[in-house]
């Protein structure tokens, strides 16, 4: 480079310049010019998602938008009940992890694997749109339902996702009650030694979903199911039996020949190994823990970019911050990259509002050892939805994980995992309800 070239970019690396920022998309409140309407809010959610949970979204608004410009506000509630098969209702989404380099960086975690939390927003997301296609009808002059997310009763990996395949992920309604629905879906991804069409299946989730008016906000009956196969018939069975069994937990015990769940014994069992370790630390076992010495903690604000279609904070989004305290979680207590295993329950009990100060709190409830070659860490996430301008707190959600570890980090010398113990009868109350809980879910679902 000559010298007067030198000069010359030496001068314009003096000057300042604005780098512009393009506008990728126009405001959805304003007439677009090749169109008079305009989009209402829930079709226009934040946009701190994946691409696959915007794609979903995006395909949920295109069932949405025959709505729009909506009803009156006083228009009639649904009336008419249609019958829909599962198939129906059946929506997949592909993962082109192989032809797409930045889909595949925005999955990858810290050990070149695929992130299991963002999996969990995109499962949410399917299970909406598979519940919007299940609840929408031909009648134009009906105000739409409203469907949320009520609880996830499992999400169970049964091996790992790679990146160096493509995966898809499809699932459909499998039961109906009244005004609630299960949602099962699957993750299917080519293995080596594993001909097409004969994938087996990686991760299995199920969803349950309500509907509520959207006026009212009273429950609000939908569409009934007829299963047409074998197997969906027989998962309508599992699904029905699952409502069962979820209605009877929740009734209060009348009969005394039925032995209660926290049995006397085991809990005074339970809580007198704790109290050893904390009242007599010098003389407890030293492979011991109190289940609060594990217990991590986080807070956020909830932002507009975490919203979803209906205006409120996306319980994926909600799923995923739980799910990456309780990997940290799990990671502290054991020492080694924990594993996800699954995910045992979750429960959505209160909306959360952009704006909520939301606190996240984790602790290790019990491990299993029976199995050398896998042991169970299992970890509860509470969030809190906390407003000081009220003085007020309240739970909004709860969530249970189970985590393994790599069976190579136990031939490590020294290593060791040590057992949780509670220290009051509410933690003792608590892990024996979980353990049991866990336990008889197990062969509902398989």
């Amino acid at each position: 480079m000559d010298s007067e070239s030198q000069e010359s970019a030496s001068t314009s690396l003096k000057r300042s310049i604005t780098i512009p920022v393009r506008p990728t998309v126009g405001s959805p409140f304003e007439a677009l010019p090749q169109s008079p309407d305009r989009k209402p809010l829930s079709m226009w959610p934040g946009m701190y998602h994946s691409p696959v949970t915007d794609a979903l979204w995006k395909a949920r608004s295109t069932i949405c938008e025959r709505l729009w410009p909506p009803p009156s506000i006083d228009g009639p509630a649904p009336q008419k009940l249609i019958t829909r098969t599962p198939q129906e209702s059946r929506v997949s989404i592909v993962y082109g992890f192989t032809s797409d380099y930045i889909l595949r960086e925005q999955y990858r975690n810290a050990w070149d694997e695929c992130r299991v939390g963002r999996i969990m927003e995109d499962l949410d997301a399917l299970a909406g749109t598979i519940a919007v296609r299940h609840c929408s009808d031909d009648d134009h002059t009906t105000r739409p339902l409203l469907l949320v997310t009520a609880s996830v009763d499992k999400i169970h990996l049964r091996k790992s996702i790679t990146l160096d395949q493509d995966l898809r992920m499809s699932g459909a309604v499998i039961w109906v009650g009244r005004s609630s629905m299960a949602i099962r879906m699957e993750i299917r991804q080519p293995s080596e030694g594993i001909s097409e069409g004969q994938d087996p299946v990686a991760l299995v989730a199920i969803f349950r979903f309500v509907a509520r008016d959207s006026v009212t906000g009273k429950a609000a009956p939908v569409n009934q199911l007829s299963p047409q196969t074998d197997e969906e018939k027989s998962l309508f069975d599992q699904g029905k039996k699952f409502d069962e069994h979820q209605k009877k937990r929740r009734l209060p015990r009348t009969d005394n020949s039925v032995k209660p769940v926290h049995n006397a014994e085991r809990l005074k069992a339970l809580l007198a190994e704790g109290r050893v370790l904390s009242d007599m630390p010098a003389l407890a076992d030293r492979n011991s823990l109190l289940i609060h010495e594990t217990s991590l903690e986080n807070v956020h604000i909830c932002q507009p970019q975490q919203r979803n279609m209906h205006g409120r904070i996306f319980g994926g989004f909600l799923m995923r911050m739980a799910y990456e305290l309780a990997f940290s979680t799990c990671y502290l207590f054991v020492g080694c990259r924990p594993l996800f295993v699954e995910v045992d329950r979750i429960d959505f009990l209160k909306p959360v509002d952009v704006g909520d100060f939301l606190r996240f709190k984790s602790r290790v409830l019990y491990t299993e050892l029976d199995d050398p070659s896998k042991p169970l860490i299992s970890i509860e996430v509470v969030a809190h939805v906390t407003r000081p301008e009220s003085r007020t707190s309240e739970v909004s959600n709860t969530f249970y994980f189970t985590f393994t570890i790599d069976s190579k980090a136990e031939a490590e010398p020294g290593f060791m995992i040590r057992k949780v113990l509670p220290a009051t009868e509410e933690e003792a109350r608590r892990v024996l309800e979980r353990y049991d809980a866990d336990h008889e879910e197990l062969g509902i679902f398989g």
